[in-house]
């Protein structure tokens, strides 16, 4: 380890910091695996395929020996087990920091008449639900972590839908709604001094990484968020008072 990262890691606000990552498995998951775990924080993931969760936490492991990256494959449709995980995290690491919500899912169609209500049930679940049970299970932990932070990861299309992505953009900006409910818990439970944990949304058009530019080395994907980017803005909301971040939508993007 760099004497620069060493420096980094003492004066990160996520040093000694315990963050839950719902959706973990995924390229963004993975990445901010790597960043929570480089800025020092006790990293608690979770996704529903085991076998791509354990590469994750395998692969930040390895990149930060001494980092602490566990994995547990949780069914976040099931509020019982949200609560459980949120619990059993507090209970043996001593608090809960953070919440990181990058559970996704993106169904559409060509045009508005051949939208598939089908697809609204599998996004319900995937993109709504899963904000639910995450939010209700660790609201009180994050509130007694004094510097707790529920992040959402969302799509501008939420702000601007199209014709083809009426239930994408619907959910999406349904999970933006009850993130904002959150938000609006935590102002209130601070009182006159302000909020002591944030819920905010984290915007992007769409997420871009290594992978996908090798098998398109021709395209821009102009707009979008390299999950690396999204992952450092991820831990830069924690360096930020939560008056200034609770209730926001951080742009990563330009907004539509």
């Amino acid at each position: 380890m760099s004497d620069r990262t060493k420096e980094a890691r003492t004066m990160s606000a996520l040093d000694g910091a315990v963050v839950a990552v719902a959706g973990a498995a995924g390229p963004a998951g993975r990445a901010t695996l790597l960043r929570l775990a480089e800025a020092g924080a006790t990293v608690v993931a979770s996704d529903a395929d085991a076998a791509r969760l354990a590469e994750a936490v395998d692969a930040a492991r390895y990149a930060h020996g001494g980092a602490t990256v566990t994995g547990d494959t949780v069914d976040l449709l099931d509020l019982d087990a949200a609560r459980a995980w949120a619990d059993r995290t507090e209970k043996e690491f001593g608090r809960i920091d953070g919440l990181v919500h990058l559970v996704g899912g993106w169904r559409g169609s060509s045009s508005f008449a051949d939208t598939d209500l089908g697809d609204w049930d599998v996004l319900e679940d995937l993109l709504i639900r899963t904000v639910q049970h995450t939010s209700l299970a660790f609201e009180n932990g994050l509130q007694r972590s004094g510097n707790g932070r529920y992040l959402l990861i969302s799509a501008a299309g939420a702000s601007k839908p199209t014709a083809g992505n009426a239930a994408y953009a619907a959910a999406k900006a349904a999970a933006e709604a009850w993130t904002l409910a959150l938000a609006d818990a935590f102002r209130k439970a601070g009182g006159d001094e302000g909020p002591n944990a944030a819920a905010a949304i984290l915007v992007v058009k769409a997420l871009v990484h290594d992978a996908m530019r090798a098998e398109r080395p021709s395209a821009k994907f102009a707009g979008f968020t390299d999950v690396k980017e999204l992952a450092e803005a991820i831990a830069g909301v924690w360096e930020r008072p939560a008056l200034e971040v609770n209730g926001n939508r951080l742009w990563l993007t330009e907004k539509p």
